[in-house]
């Protein structure tokens, strides 16, 4: 009896997200040996689907897709990868791989590859690349790290201030292969290369060839210092809606552009920093070790431990009134969960506010009060209701009242401790998403537990 082979099913790719279904058969078709099978799946695939596909196999399952597939792993996947994983990936490549690679991709995708690598393999890349392109790539990376000279690309398209909308249209017809893959702007200078404003493709399009270019300037432009920091760089085009924007040297001279695609990606990495760093977490991927992880979390976890204890000690000093009320111990941890619960939301909202750029001195006090009064608000309303749990649950009128003001108290510290707290730190220089987080979990659980204990102490006994 002949055996029937099925044939290879296909594989729908879902264009927001890798799907299990395809993770899978690259898996087969990896344990099999199929370069064809593979091949297969990864040609329809775009470069950050193929990097996430990367991503999300084990190194050794990695390897196998590198050897059997390595004409898929082009510039653009290299630039997609995470950077816990970009390194192993470019030394397990072939180094005449790698050159081709890295050819064809503008100088601020190369600086944001070879950034973050050991010098052997960056200098395998600047090798690579031509003369024009490695003098580029490594002017910037002479720039601060998170500078918007790091950020930059040097392919620019400029055309003299006196020029037409026909001169500059027949210049770039005939310099077609000289242009970037993508822009938005003609940039205009000065002879001394100073920018002076831009215009759109579409309306240099949509406007006659004998209109001078300068009299359809945009009233966006906005040149970017190019040792600007990318955080202010990205509120830059996310608060006046730029697309592009010209980076000019100290002298005010034209040396690269930034576009929106690469201050978007900033901007994201900063609200992903900001989050994790609230978390406790820091920066790190799915792909980080046990070992690294580990490292990066001790030291939060370290500094729990310490708030855990100085809430304990406040505790401790009220073991005469807790053993005569054993319905205290059942009660603090309501008083502190809804204290640090309520100091995270104000927190949180503070923290994100500060990164915007919307709360700032001018606006503090209106905050800080708005969050004391919403913590009060809410103090009340669960002062009420923990008041009456009280007096059902354990038949102690004054015990409902103890919890009911200890939780008001703790509501309105918690909303001012979540502004204030990460306010603070801004003025000393230290990242308010990085540090508040403790401050303000040791201020709601000593506040909450004191309040609640003190009065207990003076009410019921």
């Amino acid at each position: 009896m002949s055996e029937h082979i099925a044939e290879p099913q296909e594989i729908e790719v879902d264009p927001y997200a890798l799907a299990d279904t395809l993770v899978a058969a690259v898996r087969l078709a990896v344990a099999a040996g199929d370069r064809t099978r593979l091949a297969e799946l990864l040609d329809p695939l775009h470069a950050a689907d193929v990097a996430d596909l990367l991503e999300q196999v084990d190194s050794g399952q990695r390897r196998e897709i590198l050897l059997l597939g390595v004409g898929h792993i082009d510039g653009d996947v290299l630039s997609e990868l995470d950077e816990s994983i970009r390194e192993d990936v470019i030394e397990f490549l072939p180094d005449e791989h790698i050159s081709e690679a890295v050819r064809d991709l503008e100088t601020d995708d190369v600086v944001d590859l070879v950034e973050d690598l050991e010098e052997p393999q960056q200098a395998a890349i600047l090798d690579a690349l031509a003369d024009a392109d490695r003098v580029a790539v490594e002017q910037a990376l002479s720039y601060p790290e998170t500078s918007a000279g790091r950020l930059m690309q040097r392919e620019v398209v400029v055309a003299p201030e006196h020029w037409s909308v026909g001169e500059t249209i027949d210049y770039l017809r005939n310099h077609k292969k000289e242009l970037p893959e993508q822009f938005y702007h003609i940039i205009l200078v000065d002879p001394k290369m100073r920018p002076v404003g831009y215009v759109t493709l579409g309306k240099m399009l949509a406007t006659s060839r004998k209109v001078p270019m300068a009299e359809v300037l945009e009233d966006s432009f906005r040149p970017i210092p190019v040792t600007q920091d990318e955080s202010e760089v990205a509120y830059a085009f996310n608060q006046y809606h730029l697309i592009s924007a010209p980076v000019v040297d100290e002298d005010g001279r034209l040396v690269g552009v930034i576009t929106i695609d690469d201050a978007m990606a900033v901007l994201d990495e900063e609200h992903e920093e900001d989050i994790l760093r609230l978390a406790g977490v820091g920066e790190g991927s799915l792909s980080d070790r046990v070992i690294e992880t580990t490292k990066r979390r001790f030291p939060w976890l370290f500094v729990n431990l310490i708030t855990a204890i100085l809430a304990s000690l406040v505790i401790a000093q009220f073991e005469a009134t807790i053993a005569q009320f054993v319905a205290l111990a059942v009660l603090m941890p309501i008083v502190a969960s809804m204290g640090g619960n309520a100091g995270t939301q104000s927190l949180t909202v503070a923290v994100r506010s500060i990164a915007t750029k919307d709360l700032t001195a001018s606006n503090m006090w209106r905050v800080v009060r708005r969050e004391a009064l919403v913590g009060l608000v809410n103090g009340m309303i669960f002062a009420v209701v923990m008041g009456i749990v009280g007096v059902v649950w354990f038949g102690t009128p004054m015990l409902g009242v103890v919890i009911g003001v200890a939780m008001v108290v703790n509501l309105v510290v918690a909303g001012l401790a979540g502004t204030l707290v990460p306010l603070i730190l801004e003025k000393l220089n230290v990242d308010p998403a990085l540090a508040s987080g403790a401050f303000v979990t040791t201020i709601t659980d000593v506040v909450g537990f004191f309040v609640f204990l003190a009065l207990a102490a003076a009410v019921l006994l």
